[in-house]
């Protein structure tokens, strides 16, 4: 296994995390490997501590950029304007690369190409997973302590049924995408007026 090059070009490899929360913040990662790290793979089919302990191993064999966006901003800006605007600043931090973003759009960024479950099967793209997610994680998890009653130590923002039910009882906190619908909730007028 090397380092994967295009056109004798290193490969910068692009992905995010947060995308279809609820809550929380939406995190994306370019990664350019400097050395080889054993074990990469799409960041969800690794357990927390595998995750946790491949993140330093990383950012010590690379050259990376991480972005986030608040809930209050992928409200104001949305999804894809937040992707849009990452992968430009990902190409502005790490330049003299290609680029390869997990999934199949560019959000209208030019020089960047896209492959579906890329996340598994390129390195890079699988480091940029892990660096986006271990970030991403660490950040709600710490807010857990400051709005415990909504669990997001445990589901990380996703909409689990666990967390549906937090937000029927509690309406939203200033972490909830307000414009992220909620449809069981939202039918009830639930959620409608938080």
């Amino acid at each position: 296994m090397s380092k994967t090059t295009v056109n004798n070009k290193h490969l910068c490899g692009i992905d995010e995390a947060g995308r279809g929360c609820l809550a929380g913040s939406l995190v994306m990662a370019g990664v350019v490997m400097t050395s080889l790290i054993e074990g990469l793979m799409d960041s969800k089919k690794l357990t927390e501590k595998r995750r946790e302990a491949l993140y330093p191993r990383i950012i010590e064999n690379s050259r990376y950029h991480i972005i986030s966006f608040s809930a209050h901003q992928v409200d104001q800006m949305g999804i894809s304007k937040c992707l849009h605007i990452g992968l430009l600043s990902i190409q502005e931090y790490l330049t003299g690369v290609d680029y390869l973003f997990d999934g199949n759009s560019t959000f209208g960024v030019s020089n960047i190409k896209t492959m579906i479950k890329a996340d598994n099967k390129v390195p890079e793209v699988s480091a940029a997973s892990i660096l986006a997610k271990v970030t991403r994680d660490k950040e709600i998890v710490a807010l857990s302590q400051k709005y415990p009653e909504y669990g997001f130590e445990k589901h990380k923002g996703y909409g689990t049924k666990a967390h549906i039910e937090a937000l029927a009882k509690y309406g939203r906190c200033d972490i909830h995408r307000k414009t992220f619908s909620v449809k069981c909730l939202d039918e009830l007028g639930i959620l409608s007026s938080s």
